[in-house]
């Protein structure tokens, strides 16, 4: 599978099915029909698309489209959810973040607060990090199969944030007004932090 393969894989999963638990179940579903190779190669591009979001600034902005409420797991979750928007979209978010004002679903959540959004709204898909370990599980009936698989190409899979760039306080007004400007407009902060 190469790397065009994995975002069709993506874009597919999302004209089949909307609701992320079902979208992480389709492509399971799939994964598990193809060579285990591919199901290794799907999780290596996965890791990859996650290297140009894995920054302080998207950090930045995940933190701001929640109101303050992205940890480091909500972080963590939100970059499969932005890659989940397709090629085109996190592309273009990965070459600024103040880009995801352009993307449909972030457009979608600014009408809301955080506290507004069902379940299924929120930008995380933590689903789709198991998606390829759960497929080569139900192939070979091995459980973390994966793995070992992933080791002897010389892979490691993340399990957090590996956060690159230069550190900023993701809760300051006037650093948020500077870096996502756009973003800001759109999604104005309800609480700051006190100092």
């Amino acid at each position: 599978m190469d790397v065009a393969d994995f975002w069709r894989f993506l874009e597919r999963s999302a004209e089949e099915e909307t609701h992320p638990q079902r979208r992480a179940a389709w492509l399971e579903h799939r994964l598990s029909r193809i060579a285990l190779d591919h199901i290794v190669d799907f999780q290596i591009h996965l890791d990859a698309a996650r290297r140009p979001i894995d920054t302080w600034d998207m950090l930045g902005a995940a933190n701001l489209i929640m109101d303050g409420l992205c940890s480091g797991d909500s972080f963590w979750y939100f970059q499969p959810w932005l890659i989940g928007q397709g090629r085109r979209w996190c592309q273009h978010a990965a070459q600024d973040p103040d880009n995801l004002v352009d993307v449909p679903a972030v457009q979608a959540l600014a009408d809301r607060r955080p506290r507004q959004w069902a379940d299924a709204d929120w930008p995380h898909w933590e689903d789709l990090n198991a998606v390829a370990s759960l497929a080569y599980d139900r192939r070979t009936g091995q459980e973390d199969g994966i793995d070992d698989a992933l080791s002897e190409r010389g892979h490691r899979r993340p399990a957090d944030p590996q956060t690159a760039g230069r550190t900023w306080n993701t809760d300051s007004a006037a650093e948020i007004e500077r870096r996502l400007p756009r973003l800001n407009r759109l999604f104005p902060r309800e609480r700051y932090p006190r100092p």
